[in-house]
Parts: C-alpha cells; sequence; structure tokens
C-alpha cells in the first residue's frame, strides 16, 4: 500500500481502533520476545507457594513495577487494599480536573509505544483530538491504567489489606494478609513497596489541629466528601497544588466562601523541578556524590513547586474565593459558630478547614511496617549538611537506598532479611531521583527496580543456574552434519 493510499484511507476508531492497538502492542512484544521466558527458580515453604515478587500497591507505579519485571520473565503479583478500579489516588482523593504532567510525557509505557496514553487516546478519539487536547483529564487517566493492567494481563489481587510486612532470615519475606474476611500469610522472595505520595506515613498535619473536632476539618488527602460543603465558610491552609484543588472543588460544590490562608508572601513562579527534567538527571541523579543529591533536593524543596496556571485560575474565576498570602495560621480554636484561625493578618471565622500541608516519612502511622521500621538506615545517618541553611528534615528522614531500591541496615546484621524489601514510592527520591512515583520518570525508576531484582535473584540461584547450565543437554549439532576428512597424501619426498 503506497503512503497516498495510507493517507486517504479511514481509520477505525473506537473499539475496533483499540482492539487494532491492542494487536499492534501485542506484534511489538512478539518482536522483541517479550516478556522473556520465565526463568526464575521457584520455591515453596511448607508446601506452599513462594512469590518471586510481591507488590505493594496497585497504582500506577505498582503497575509500571510488575510489568517492567514481567517483562525481564519475573513472576510478580500486585496487592491492592482498594475495590477494582479505584486504586491511587485518581479517582479517589485525588481533586485535580487534569493531570499536573504534560501530555506527551510517556508515563509507565516502558519504551513501547502502543503501551502509551497518547496511543491508547488517539486509538478511541482520533489525532485531532489528541492535538486539541491541553492536559490529560484525571479520570481518563485512571481509565488508562486500568486498560494498562488488563492488556498486559497483570497478576492484581484487590480487595486485600497488607497488615505485617516481616523479613526473615532465611531470605524470605512474610505478608500478613486481610482479604474477604479472611487472614493468610504468603511468603514472596522480594517485597516492592508501591504505596504512593504517602508510601512511607501520612499526612504531614500542623500543631494547630490538636484537639479539633475531628468533623470540621480534612486534610486535602482525606477521601471527603466535598458536597457536604455547601453553603459553608471554608479554610484552605496552604498555597500548592492541592491547596488549589481543595480549594476548588469546595467552591464548586457550593462553598459559600473560601479562603486560601498562605504562608508565603507571593506564590513560586517557576516549577524548577521541571526545568531540572531531563535524561542526565533523571538517569544520573542515583549516581551523583551525596552532597551534590542533598544539594539538589533540598533546592527545589526549599524554592517549593508553585501551583499549576490552571489549578489556580480553576480558584480565582470565583469571586467568593480569597487569596490571603503572608498569612500562616498560628491557632485555631473550636466555637459554638465554628472555628476562629487566628493569624498575623487578623482572625478568620470558617465553618470547616482543609488543611494542604503535604506529606510526612512517619513509620508509626505505619503499623505494617512495624517489624523492620526501626532497622531502616536513613539519610540522617549517612549524610551531614555542610551548614544550617541546608537541614531538611523530609531528607534527612528519608530511606538509604541500595541500587536496585533495597532497604539498607542501620546496624549490620540486625534486621536479616531488610534488602529483600524495596521502596519504590516517594522516598525513595533522594538516593534514585524523581523516578518512582511521578509520571515524568517512572518508566526508568520501574526498569532499573526490575534489573536490580532480576540480578539479585539470579545471584541468590546462581549455583542452581550453574548446575542447570552443566545438564543441559540439548544438542545443536547431531553429528551427521559433516564427514571426517581423510589424511592428507603424503609427498613424494617424504616416502
Amino acid at each position: 500500500m503506497s503512503p497516498d493510499t495510507i493517507a486517504s484511507s479511514n481509520p477505525p476508531s473506537g473499539l475496533a481502533a483499540l482492539e487494532a492497538l491492542e494487536a499492534r502492542l501485542a506484534e511489538d512484544l512478539s518482536l522483541l520476545e517479550l516478556p522473556a521466558r520465565e526463568w526464575v527458580i521457584g520455591k515453596t515453604h511448607d508446601g506452599g507457594e513462594v512469590l518471586d515478587v510481591a507488590v505493594i500497591g496497585g497504582g500506577m507505579a505498582g503497575l509500571a513495577a510488575a510489568a517492567a519485571l514481567k517483562l525481564l520473565g519475573v513472576r510478580a503479583r500486585i496487592f491492592d487494599r482498594s475495590p477494582q478500579g479505584l486504586e491511587g489516588p485518581w479517582a479517589t482523593t485525588a481533586r485535580m480536573e487534569t493531570l499536573r504532567s504534560p501530555k506527551q510525557l510517556t508515563g509507565p509505557a516502558l519504551g513501547l509505544p502502543a503501551l502509551t496514553f497518547r496511543a491508547w487516546f488517539e486509538a478511541q478519539f482520533g489525532a485531532q483530538a489528541w492535538q486539541a487536547l491541553d492536559k490529560i483529564d484525571r479520570l481518563q487517566w485512571m481509565e488508562y491504567l486500568i486498560w494498562y493492567r488488563r492488556v498486559l494481563a497483570l497478576d492484581v489481587r484487590n480487595d486485600h489489606t497488607i497488615e505485617a510486612i516481616t523479613p526473615r532470615a532465611d531470605g524470605l519475606v512474610v505478608l500478613s494478609v486481610q482479604a474477604h474476611q479472611k487472614r493468610f500469610d504468603v511468603y514472596a522472595r522480594r517485597v516492592v513497596v508501591a504505596t504512593g505520595r504517602d508510601g512511607l506515613g501520612g499526612p504531614a498535619l500542623p500543631g494547630f489541629i490538636d484537639g479539633l473536632p475531628r468533623g470540621r476539618w480534612a486534610h486535602s488527602s482525606d477521601a471527603y466528601d466535598y458536597r457536604t460543603l455547601a453553603g459553608k465558610r471554608v479554610a484552605v491552609v496552604g498555597g500548592g497544588a492541592s491547596a488549589m484543588d481543595s480549594a476548588a472543588t469546595a467552591l464548586e460544590a457550593g462553598a459559600a466562601s473560601v479562603d486560601l490562608l498562605i504562608r508565603r508572601a507571593d506564590f513560586p513562579r517557576v516549577n524548577k523541578g521541571k526545568g531540572a527534567g531531563n535524561p542526565g538527571l533523571t538517569h544520573g541523579h542515583h549516581a551523583l556524590p551525596d552532597e551534590w543529591k542533598w544539594k539538589i533536593r533540598h533546592y527545589i524543596n526549599a524554592v517549593q513547586v508553585p501551583p499549576p496556571r490552571g489549578s489556580t485560575l480553576r480558584v480565582s474565576r470565583h469571586a467568593n474565593a480569597r487569596f490571603n498570602l503572608g498569612c500562616p495560621v498560628s491557632s485555631v480554636d473550636s466555637t459554638p459558630d465554628g472555628l476562629a484561625i487566628h493569624t498575623p493578618k487578623g482572625t478568620f471565622a470558617a465553618d470547616f478547614l482543609v488543611v494542604s500541608t503535604g506529606f510526612k516519612i512517619d513509620w508509626t502511622a505505619r503499623p505494617e511496617f512495624a517489624a523492620f521500621a526501626p532497622h531502616v538506615r536513613t539519610w540522617a545517618s549517612r549524610y551531614t549538611p555542610r551548614s544550617a541553611d541546608d537541614q531538611d528534615a523530609e531528607l534527612s528522614d528519608s530511606p538509604d537506598l541500595g541500587p536496585a531500591f533495597e532497604f539498607l541496615e542501620q546496624v549490620p546484621g540486625a534486621c536479616p532479611g531488610l534488602s529483600n524489601i524495596h521502596c519504590f514510592c516517594y522516598p525513595a527520591t533522594l538516593s534514585h531521583g524523581a523516578v518512582s512515583g511521578d509520571i515524568p520518570a517512572i518508566s526508568t525508576g520501574a526498569k532499573r527496580l526490575a534489573r536490580g531484582i532480576a540480578t539479585l535473584l539470579y545471584r541468590e540461584d546462581v549455583e542452581q543456574h550453574y548446575a542447570a547450565l552443566e545438564a543441559y543437554t540439548e544438542p545443536e549439532l547431531y553429528g551427521d552434519e559433516w564427514q571426517p576428512a581423510e589424511a592428507p597424501a603424503l609427498y613424494a619426498e617424504d616416502k
């Protein structure tokens, strides 16, 4: 078929085009001989199955990790506490209208063009719709991830809550699982913790909420029904993206007013993290000296990330939204009429308070990690900033991870098996760069994780792999492919 014929033909659309895309992906995988043949030597414990890898969390990072492992021939099973279709924040606690990342980023596609969001979108809505698209709709992104899971046939167990993760000296990790009103143990050789932005803790809650009635405040990450805020005076603490999303959602739900209480005297205007993004940083951060790792991440933390322009305009188009800059909250009182929020600019009256104050590493907030949390080596033990201006609690609390994102022991030998647990969520950023949670470089991180785990699994079983090499008997030659040559005749002078 000539190029002109191709250009003039009518491409399929909708379901037929999606099926064609899936066939294209299957062909691409076949051409690349992917997934690789499963090669990890299976193990059992007390007669039961031992998983090669268990992945905790079925959001984008968990799916990408499992997919990268599958392509390398490593069996991975994902456990997620949410019902199917509600993994991650996209359809639950996220409140942005669109993703904050540019649409052209390939996300978890792992280098496969047919696995990109763009390919999925164009197959259903066409190339013109893609060109007209500004940012990706948040719920449409969730639909894409559901398709991603299906088309790669990933093994995901929904409604499974992990109550404890316990490393053992014999190289196994035990997961205590609660599912469908039953409790049972799952054994795995490796465990990947892909639990998102708050993966090793929870919300960073300010002290001024202590003692407030729980029904009068929420963190921006809470699964809260904002429709209940209709007609109410709402205050939102914070000036970042989540604060804007919360404020806009409250306003769209019919809030009487929304006061944004913003500590800084002005918004940061430039997203430094976006400007720094390039393959050099993505692939090279983990190999930098400690001082440079700290310097880069601390700088981004200190200058902060501005809220997206679209999210800010979503708030400011409401006449009953007020941006109060240079307005840190000092204390909050609960009164018969609501809340009295005290700031240097006066006292604000509100009926409900949303704190958009980010997240922190807090092992006590995650009881499932109790068996190994006290033994995790952190960057506080690895690196000391040179000046007080460089102090950064988030970075100090971050785990010091090995090359395959594995946890390391604070005291060698104190927690055997700890390194069989891998941290593939936001707190890995200082060690490995922003490759374990955000859309831009999630494929890079997933590939690095999968290759690292494959390396470790092979090394652990190298004796058995060598024995299999010795025992391999499939012949390449059968002996009938040639005839031995006759010895050469003697020259006359040799007679």
